[in-house]
């Protein structure tokens, strides 16, 4: 059974997983699932396995894509990353928020909000130059500036040294965020979800404690919270052996 890229009614009743030489299978009443590529579900690691299948197990008499983050970015990771060319693509589309990383264009005003953004942002940025030799350049306002070539350099082979499964979860918080050294923070355990998710948006914090904020723009950071936790997650799940903050738990045993 295909992964639905829309809204599909349930055709299953039983969910499990299935270990396989390969790794862990998900499967609907013993049929394997499959990605929109056709290929096979495979995780792997039980824990994965676990939280994906019990996307499924979740599922009404409808089964909804956009309600099972952690199936979508194991499909990304099956689809997109096992191919060689596809792969480096990935990357240099990763690379892109290295090169206009969102912490390091700050406002010149008003002082409270470049305050603000030196104490959300230049932390992680010192941590991203100790940790993997990358220092980036700040700037006031939005004009582009070019980082330091061994610096890109540097966090290219980090993403090159990563796993098709850990690269998803770290693509999908970089887009979030607009930030790659919030998505290696997240990867890395630097920070957790929460403290991401509120560093991506210093701005939009401060610009609704002076405006207000309307419902539109309440929805909108309520789902890329939920990607972000979603991304979190995945991460947790696909390198179980990594250091993560403790409010980061990996998700219960559901395999029935």
């Amino acid at each position: 059974m295909g992964t639905p890229d829309r809204n599909a009614r349930r055709l299953y009743g039983d969910v499990g997983v299935e270990v396989v030489d390969a790794g862990f299978l998900v499967v609907l009443d013993r049929r394997p699932v499959r990605t929109p590529m056709r290929a096979l579900l495979c995780l792997p690691n039980a824990s994965l396995a676990d939280a994906v299948a019990s996307e499924w197990r979740a599922q009404g008499e409808v089964v909804r894509p956009s309600s099972m983050p952690l199936t979508q970015l194991a499909n990304t990771a099956i689809d997109r990353l096992t191919d060689a060319p596809v792969r480096a693509s990935m990357i240099s589309e990763i690379m892109r928020f290295a090169s206009a990383d969102l912490l390091c264009y700050r406002a010149d005003h008003p002082p409270e909000l470049a305050e603000r953004q030196a104490a959300a942002w230049q932390p992680v940025l010192d941590w991203l130059e100790a940790r993997f030799g990358a220092p980036l350049t700040v700037t006031p306002g939005l004009l582009a500036v070019s980082q330091p070539e061994p610096s890109l350099l540097a966090l290219r082979r980090v993403l090159e040294a990563c796993g098709g499964f850990p690269l998803a979860g770290v693509q999908s918080a970089a887009t979030v965020c607009g930030s790659l050294a919030l998505a290696l923070a997240l990867r890395e355990g630097r920070l957790s979800a929460e403290e991401v998710f509120a560093a991506s948006h210093v701005d939009e914090h401060f610009q609704a404690e002076q405006w207000g904020e309307d419902a539109e723009a309440g929805r909108r950071r309520d789902h890329l919270r939920d990607d972000v936790r979603a991304a979190a997650l995945f991460l947790s799940l696909a390198e179980p052996n990594r250091p993560r903050p403790p409010d980061e738990e990996p998700a219960a045993d559901h395999r029935q």
